[in-house]
């Protein structure tokens, strides 16, 4: 069991450690580039999910909107607002003047 142990703290005595220096660096920075950008990945999603939501609420908004628009611009519709005013409807059709016609006289 003792020459286990011997085998084992000849591979990690000091001047191994410090020979392998740059490689646990290296290490190091790839184990912090993993994090940093599992974090990206996390916040990427995030903004993606909030932009759906917005563009679901803005279609949502704009199918209301626009069904509105076609209520109120029926010809009913457009004859009770107006008729708040005092305007009605005309029962006769527009006449055209021609202006050969209106020169002649």
């Amino acid at each position: 069991m003792s020459e286990t142990r011997a085998d084992w703290r000849k591979w990690f005595d000091y001047k191994w450690i410090v020979k392998n220096f740059t490689f646990f660096l290296f290490l190091s920075g790839l184990a912090v580039l993993y994090i940093a950008n599992g974090h990206y990945a996390d916040k990427t999603i995030m903004r993606i999910n909030q932009t759906s939501r917005e563009l679901k609420e803005l279609q949502y908004e704009y199918k209301t909107v626009k069904s509105e628009l076609m209520f109120r611009s029926k010809q009913s519709e457009l004859v009770k607002a107006v008729a708040i005013l005092g305007l009605e409807e005309l029962k006769t059709p527009p006449v055209k003047l021609d202006l050969d016609s209106l020169k002649q006289d």
